[in-house]
């Protein structure tokens, strides 16, 4: 392994500093600086505190990060970057770092998504990812079925959420019960500890048409509306109801969704793997459900540990090894943030030349 490049990995899209060495498939080091602690009073990340976070954060990291692996700058081979999607301040910071270091060590730089990363770093746990195979990315801001072909360079989007994303709906409902921010690992928590089959809340785009039009697609913001119905029409009746049970229906509508969704596509494409990434993916039920499918239908999960669910330094320079793997050239130094970059969109390629393009 020692003869593989050596990525340095640069995440900063939310509310995490991340910093990673990668060597082909081994992990030298990911550390991480959070502030997420900062937001609990506001119910939600303040892009400007972020943005100052990272700023604050970076360099304590990356001098961390270095020593712990027990390497210098001037060993690394190539510097990869989180060019999108995130808020535009955090990524902004990130960026201008990875800039000033590959332009001081004239190094090539990959301003890489951050969103096929979270895909991308099963390979430092469980070895070389299949080179086909479909990915589930399910977050607070994403939840989507690919199909990757090879995660450098062929990356398909078979469907989507419609409205909020499954970590999204985790939030707000942790919200709608008073939970503490964030929500979802509330929810989560209390979903264990209650009957599933309580209280049965409805399934987005699953039947008449939608099933079929959208069947790859995710809907969950009706899903949201029903608890909500569900807790108002309890308390006007002068009721109580179990937060538990809640959160068990809840739970189970969205992740019978997420999971049901998956394995099919994996069927009708002829996959025989799904790999799972993103925040979410560290729910409970939602690793528990897929396994339990995926056995059945004879297919393969490939989930993350839990400590590469959240955003992280890993994911960027895993996905940055892969695109140095298939030899794709660096991008051009004058790339932007691109806060909705698409999800097909592996990293920031270079512009083709007028020359070259004649």
């Amino acid at each position: 392994m020692s003869d593989e490049p050596l990525i340095l990995g640069i995440e900063s899209t939310c509310d995490e500093t991340g910093v990673a060495l990668v060597r082909g498939t081994e992990l030298l080091v990911d550390r991480t600086a959070t502030s997420m602690d900062q937001y609990a009073r506001y119910g939600g990340i303040i892009p400007e505190i972020a943005s100052r976070a990272h700023l604050e954060s970076f360099l304590p990291t990356l001098d961390s990060a270095l020593a712990e692996a027990g390497v210098g700058l001037d060993q690394v081979d190539a510097v990869a970057v989180s060019a999108g999607p995130g808020l535009v301040g955090s990524l902004t910071v990130g960026i201008c770092a990875a800039k000033a270091l590959a332009t001081g060590l004239d190094l090539p730089l990959y301003g890489v998504n951050h969103v096929i990363g979270h895909l991308a770093v099963d390979k430092v746990a469980e070895g070389p990812l299949p080179r086909r195979f479909i990915g589930l990315v399910v977050s607070g801001g994403h939840s989507n079925i690919l199909l990757v072909e090879d995660i450098a360079t062929d990356v398909r989007e078979l469907g989507g959420t419609l409205d909020d994303a499954a970590g999204e709906a985790f939030d707000k409902v942790g919200r709608l019960l008073d939970l503490p921010y964030p929500g979802g690992p509330h929810v989560d928590r209390l979903s264990q500890q209650g009957d599933v089959d309580a209280i049965r809340f409805p399934r987005g785009l699953a039947a008449g048409k939608d099933k079929e039009r959208h069947k790859y697609d995710f809907s969950f913001s009706g899903l949201k509306t029903a608890v909500a119905r569900y807790v108002e029409g309890v308390q006007e009746r002068g009721e109580s109801f179990s937060p538990e049970d809640i959160c068990a229906g809840f739970s189970e509508s969205v992740n019978d969704s997420l999971t049901a969704k998956a394995v099919r596509a994996a069927r009708d494409t002829d996959c025989d793997t799904i790999v799972i990434g993103g925040g979410f993916s560290a729910n409970s039920r939602l690793r528990a459900l897929i396994t339990e499918r995926a056995y059945a239908a004879g297919l393969t999960v490939r989930m993350p540990p839990l400590r590469f669910c959240t955003d992280n330094g890993a994911q960027i320079a895993a996905i940055g090894s892969e695109l140095v793997r298939a030899g794709l050239p660096p991008s051009d130094w004058d790339f932007s943030p691109d806060s909705g970059m698409p999800l097909t969109q592996t990293y920031m390629a270079p512009a083709v030349s007028s020359a070259l393009a004649s």
